[in-house]
């Protein structure tokens, strides 16, 4: 395989992403794949740096242009320092969230004009897109609880600032990732993240042994 696979897994908090895309890497490490897990923001030493001032501190501590430029920052230095290269080594990259995310949350969520996210991706990646992309869609109260959950255990290193905005955020956020998957079928799949975890795991992987004709 000359080229690898970029793949990213998209949703709400609370979705599972961290879970599932373990299991992904699992799986597809055991038909022999050279597999990377990945994140965002962060992903690479100064996108990690980069992340600290995105996901802790007061919610309005920017506005909604400057908090799109530090992604694209994080996400300009994670694609030159990571991603690009392991493609080019043919490997399978596996991203807790990418691009799609900013225009869910920044655009949908925050309310920054969408074609201006669009401009910014033209500009900084020349457009650069997942081979595919899975969006775990579930209902906002139960992604947050869920979320709250996991971040109680965090104690005063929470990453909390996205889980600290109002409920209307994250619904506007989520209606986001809908019309994302509905915008582009062919990339974006919308799965049902509100059902057992293993049975969320087995249609991920039908999608992606169906998508990269996988030998089982």
């Amino acid at each position: 395989m000359p080229d690898g696979v970029f793949l990213t897994l998209e949703g709400g908090e609370g979705a599972g992403k961290s879970t599932q895309i373990a299991r992904l890497a699992e799986s597809l490490r055991s038909l022999g794949k050279d597999v990377i897990v990945t994140r965002e923001p962060g992903g690479s030493v100064g996108a990690e740096e980069i992340r600290q001032l995105l996901v802790k501190g007061d919610n309005g501590r920017w506005d909604p242009l400057s908090e799109t430029l530090l992604l694209y920052a994080a996400r300009r230095d994670h694609c030159m320092r990571v991603i690009e290269p392991a493609l080019a080594a043919g490997k399978f990259v596996l991203s807790d969230r990418f691009a799609d995310s900013t225009m869910a949350y920044q655009g949908y969520g925050l309310g920054l004009e969408r074609e201006t996210i669009r401009r910014l991706h033209r500009l900084i990646l020349d457009g650069f897109e997942p081979d595919l992309t899975l969006i775990l869609d579930l209902p906002v109260m139960t992604g947050l609880e869920r979320s709250l959950a996991r971040l109680e255990k965090d104690g005063q290193d929470a990453e909390d600032r996205y889980e600290n905005m109002d409920v209307e955020f994250h619904e506007r956020m989520r209606q986001g990732f809908i019309e994302i998957a509905a915008g582009d079928p062919k990339r974006c799949k919308l799965i049902d993240a509100n059902q057992q975890s293993n049975a969320v795991s087995e249609v991920i992987w039908d999608l992606v042994c169906g998508r990269f004709e996988l030998a089982l």
